[in-house]
């Protein structure tokens, strides 16, 4: 039995690997990892650095598994491999937040690929978000169809570096869009506010498309602020978080949020909206959530003028440690065992960790 990865952004760069630094190039990434010699789907047949790429209509579907991650469409993927399979098997990885659809017919699409098919959310808020819309939107007999499961995707601990001292404090902008459900423009108006009486640098890094947007031209004109394209590969990335000394997130949604999290594990402090994705990331007597921009700013201030006190704040909101707590319950080992462990469950099969995994 192999995987196959249905991820329709996936860029597959000249040497045959996946590239791209958003959250779904990462996940293919991590599953082609957790499952060796898989398929991706794409324009083929081809190639890639261990593994094949073939078109959806080229898959055999009775010694394939198709792990859809754009979900909407999973009714086609099966039709089409219903042309030479009898019983194709496709589950639904859900990685997004569900308000990302907002018409009825995109909302009904989604619940019938979750009715139909087991599905596989990256946090505990997704899947909740995936319940609820089939509960109100399908049938009773196909709501009850319904199979959900869940695990913080989490990050790999050993990708964190020491932590470096940067000239100014450095605030990040913990996002890679400048997108309205972001709320950029909340960002840019708090940082303003604190750099007025204290020193700071910012930094945002984007992809390309968001780098010519009339937003991100007008604040890169400001000599603290620096905005600049994503880090070109893992260790510039994580460097770069090592000596970031906070970040303001402003969003209005999130399903899980990847990008904070490695930030907290970094050593950054996190200042949050007050809202249920963020309470989700953090112990529940964590100090830095705030209601208002006032609220926003003063918290950011501390945080740049005092970031010892506001890290032991942390630690004892963690109790045991900030740090401790983050790892217990953002593992990616943890992910990896507990997706393993659902697709053998799901689909009767045998896969096992490969072994340099199995730690």
């Amino acid at each position: 039995m192999r995987i196959a990865i249905k991820y329709d952004n996936v860029f597959i760069d000249p040497n045959g690997n996946i590239g791209g630094h958003e959250t779904g190039d990462t996940l293919v990434r991590r599953l082609l990892r957790l499952f060796p010699n898989s398929i991706v789907i794409g324009q083929g047949p081809r190639k890639g650095n261990g593994f094949d790429v073939l078109p959806l209509e080229f898959i055999q579907g009775d010694d394939v598994i198709v792990v859809n991650m754009d979900v909407i469409d999973s009714v086609d993927v099966w039709r089409t491999l219903h042309a030479n399979c009898e019983k194709p098997k496709v589950m639904n990885f859900l990685w997004w937040p569900v308000a990302r659809y907002s018409s009825h017919i995109e909302k009904a699409a989604l619940t019938l690929a979750c009715a139909l098919f087991p599905t596989f959310a990256n946090s505990e808020r997704t899947a909740g978000e995936a319940r609820e819309i089939v509960s109100k939107w399908d049938a009773q007999p196909l709501a009850e169809r319904a199979i959900i499961a869940w695990v913080n995707l989490g990050f790999r601990h050993e990708h964190v570096q020491p932590r470096r001292d940067a000239t100014e404090p450095v605030v990040l902008y913990p996002a890679i869009y400048l997108t309205r459900e972001k709320r950029p423009q909340l960002f840019f108006d708090v940082v303003e506010a604190v750099h007025e009486t204290t020193p700071l640098q910012v930094e945002a890094r984007l992809t390309e498309s968001q780098l010519v947007s009339s937003l991100a031209m007008r604040y890169s004109r400001k000599d603290w602020i620096w905005i600049g394209p994503l880090t070109a590969g893992r260790d510039s990335y994580w460097e770069a978080l090592s000596r970031t000394t906070a970040f303001l997130a402003t969003a209005e949604t999130e399903s899980y949020g990847l990008m904070y999290v490695e930030a907290l594990a970094a050593g950054a402090i996190g200042i949050f909206p007050n809202l249920p994705w963020a309470h989700a990331l953090v112990p529940d007597r964590y100090p830095f959530f705030y209601d208002t921009p006032e609220q926003a700013a003063e918290m950011l201030r501390r945080a740049v003028v005092d970031p010892d006190t506001c890290l032991a704040e942390m630690d004892t909101a963690a109790g045991s440690g900030f740090q401790s707590w983050l790892r217990s319950r953002h593992d990616d080992d943890i992910f990896e065992r507990v997706i393993v462990a659902r697709i053998n469950q799901w689909f009767d099969t045998a896969f096992e960790l490969p072994q340099q995994l199995d730690v």
